[in-house]
Formats: structure tokens, sequence, C-alpha cells
């Protein structure tokens, strides 16, 4: 589980006075530790998934821009967060150091911060206005949808099921088995 590093709150100068590397997020002005780094099965999971929406923009010369972590997503005046995967299709939100505002597609994988992805992070990009969000538990071989746009209602697919991408309205669909199995 992620550890609140001290429990007084912080800034976003602090968060930025940080060696770079630190594996932190910034959430509320509360400093959460992300260590360890993530599993092998996380980071392919990551790898695969980046790749097939990244090919999918390309192929329909698309604006959207898709970035892995670490990727500084500010989504507050107290919250920098670094989602395993964001896509972004307002080049406007796009700074020199990440993103400012409210990605439209954010994925998390979860590893040993399962309270952080479910609950922390699941209230934080709905009251955002991340438009999906989706949680992938290599663990449970299971995917929760979050869509804005239904007032955050939960969808949930095995592994091995067609799981649309709502952004692109369900013309990407994406197998996570397929993918990395």
């Amino acid at each position: 589980m992620s550890e609140a590093l001290k429990l007084e709150k912080k800034t976003i100068e602090d968060y930025m006075a940080l060696p770079e590397g630190a594996m932190v997020e910034l959430i509320n002005g509360i400093m959460y530790d992300m260590s360890p780094s993530p599993l092998r099965v996380h980071q392919r999971i990551v790898t695969k998934l980046l790749t097939k929406i990244y090919n999918f923009i390309d192929s329909k010369h698309g604006r959207c821009e898709v970035y892995p972590a670490p990727f500084d997503v500010k989504l507050n005046d107290e919250t920098i967060v670094q989602p395993d995967i964001s896509v972004i299709c307002d080049p406007s939100k796009l700074t020199r150091h990440g993103c400012t505002g409210a990605p439209d597609f954010i994925i998390e994988i979860v590893s040993s911060h399962r309270y952080h992805d479910y609950v922390r992070k699941h209230h934080l990009y709905a009251d955002s206005g991340v438009k999906e969000y989706w949680i992938v538990d290599p663990e449970k071989r299971k995917v929760n949808v979050y869509l804005l746009k239904e007032d955050y209602a939960v969808e949930q697919y095995d592994f091995e099921d067609d799981i649309p991408v709502d952004l692109y309205n369900g013309e990407l669909v994406i197998n996570v088995s397929k993918l990395i199995d």
C-alpha cells in the first residue's frame, strides 16, 4: 500500500523540488510514496496497452497523445499524479512537464497500491473530469471500466473479454488476454 510520507500539507513547489526519478504522487496536498518499482507483469501490461492505443491513434491520424508513467498530470493546485497510461486529446493541456488538467482516458495497472488505485484515485479522477478510467488488475484478471458520462458507473470485464474503449466510440477494442498471454 502506498504510504503517506508525512501528513502535513505539501505544495506543488515541494513536489517539483523532489529529485528526478522520485516515485511520489501528491494528492490533495499529501505526498504518497509509490515505491517499490512495479512488478514485471505490471510493466508488460503497460507496454502492451500503450502500444495498442498508440497504434490505433496513429492509424486513424488522431490528435490524441498517449504517455506512460512517469508522466506528471497536474489535476489541481494540490494534486500531481503519475497514471500508468494517460491519453490526452486536448493539446492545450500538454506542458513541458506533462499535463495540466484531466486526461481524457487513464489506465492504472494494480500492483502493490490496491487502495490507491481502487479508491483514492477512482474518486480523484471522477472529481477531476477524467472521461474514462480503467483499473487493470493482473492478480484478479479483471478490468474495471468507469465512464464519467454515466456517473462513473463501473463495468467489470475479464481479461478474455473484448473491451470497447468508449473514448473511441467502441472502434478500439482491447482484449487484455490476447495482448499479454
